[in-house]
């Protein structure tokens, strides 16, 4: 006999088909959690089919992101062969069967004939440090691109509320930039204020830098908002928008 198990794996859970041999289901389609319990459930019926057959079945699955994640360090936990295969080749032959209908039941029977079909090799493991650096590479990646939109979509606000506040400082980013323009956002707000209230300000939150730099900066911010061709603000969700994104970039 040459038994394997098929697998199709979705959020939370999976539809288990069982062969005995090509063309040979063994019992009806299953579907289990990917909770402990269902995992128990997996793997009573793996052992079954392993006690008909007297071999431990392989398990044939689609390659999901992370879900099938769970079940895939279950199985490897009790040294039972995985083969994840790519969502494109089980498409290439479901698309060839005649059976067309799309349910979890005939996708996990798929994945055991797909076993016999084809010259599928088994998931090679890879070391934990490798994985952990695979994760944290994609993570941060995933970081970068989210803090790349919040600042454009920061730029984009302060474009329409106060333009000519980004040469004020040299790193419109550097938290007393953004301090400074989270207290004073709008030409109104400068405006009515003094300088050295300003200057007073800058110096408490950039304590590296003189009190005649401060006083600098705050002039150039007068200048800036005398410039600004928003001289009144409109639109009060411009604010709170260029509130919020100052928030997350000072995260």
């Amino acid at each position: 006999m040459n038994p394997v198990v098929g697998l199709d794996v979705a959020k939370g859970e999976s539809q288990v088909q069982m062969f005995l041999d090509k063309k040979i289901p063994y019992k009806n389609s299953v579907k289990v959690e990917h909770t402990v319990d269902g995992l128990k459930e997996l793997y009573s019926y793996l052992l079954d089919l392993e006690h008909q057959t007297g071999m431990k079945p392989p398990v044939v699955l689609e390659s999901t992101g992370h879900y099938h994640a769970p079940v895939v360090q279950f199985l490897e936990a009790r040294e039972y062969i995985v083969i994840i295969v790519n969502p494109l080749v089980s498409y290439r032959a479901k698309s060839s069967s005649l059976r067309k209908t799309k349910t979890d039941a005939i996708d996990a029977y798929h994945l055991g004939e797909l076993y016999y079909k084809e010259d599928l090799e088994p998931q090679k493991k890879r070391g934990v440090q490798l994985l952990n650096l695979r994760y944290l590479t994609r993570q941060h990646e995933n970081m970068t691109g989210i803090m790349v939109q919040t600042k454009l979509q920061f730029q984009s606000v302060l474009d329409q509320v106060f333009p000519e506040y980004k040469g004020v400082f040299g790193d419109l980013y550097a938290e007393v930039s953004l301090r400074t323009l989270q207290t004073f956002p709008t030409s109104e707000t400068v405006l009515k204020a003094c300088v050295e209230e300003i200057a007073q300000f800058i110096d408490r939150h950039c304590k590296a830098r003189s009190f005649n730099w401060a006083l600098e900066k705050a002039e150039g911010l007068i200048a800036a908002a005398e410039r600004n061709p928003y001289q009144s603000t409109l639109y009060q969700s411009l604010l709170v928008s260029l509130n919020m994104y100052i928030d997350l970039l000072q995260v």
